[in-house]
């Protein structure tokens, strides 16, 4: 019996631990907090309570990760992506996705400190490719878009790829 009664102690000690650790980091991470952002990147975020509000739909809320700080034009300033994927309406999660994806908009830093609304759209996935003197400081970002637009149809991927400078840019369909 004494085997018996140390191998469920042992488990008993290894749950508590279990749930200590879980609880120890939920109380690290921090709720997404639209305020932490400068008023541009705030402006962008006010989109989603507009969208929810005109459909009905309740509270927003914001995954985690929805903005990415990275510097995109290389000149050593904070530049954001602003990805609604992970964010709800209410409990509609398709709000702001659909077959052509989620909507993004990619802010870029000015010198003065505001930041400028280069890209706003909707993208199935996106990926930050690694630095190359190709394109010179620029990031270059590849979008998997909708099949519409490289002539294709919904199912179909388009992929594309933008060094992220500050001048605006869009991508359309032929």
């Amino acid at each position: 019996m004494r085997p018996r009664r140390r191998q469920r102690r042992t488990r008993y000690l290894i749950l508590l631990l279990v749930l200590f650790a879980s609880a120890a980091r939920a109380e690290g991470t921090r709720p997404f907090n639209p305020s932490d952002y400068p008023p541009g990147v705030q402006k962008a975020l006010r989109y989603t309570n507009e969208e929810c509000d005109s459909q009905d739909g309740g509270t927003v809320t914001f995954a985690p990760d929805t903005v990415r700080k990275i510097d995109l034009t290389g000149d050593g300033r904070d530049d954001y992506i602003v990805d609604f994927s992970g964010t709800k309406c209410g409990e509609r999660e398709t709000i702001y996705c659909g077959t052509g994806g989620c909507t993004m908009n990619i802010l870029v830093a000015l010198p003065g400190g505001d930041v400028r609304l280069v890209f706003d759209g909707r993208v199935r996935s996106y990926e930050i490719k690694p630095k190359s003197t190709r394109h010179g400081a620029s990031r270059v970002i590849r979008f998997d878009l909708h099949g519409s637009y490289c002539g294709g149809f919904g199912a179909q991927t388009c992929v594309k790829e933008r060094a992220i400078t500050t001048k605006p840019f869009a991508f359309r369909e032929p």
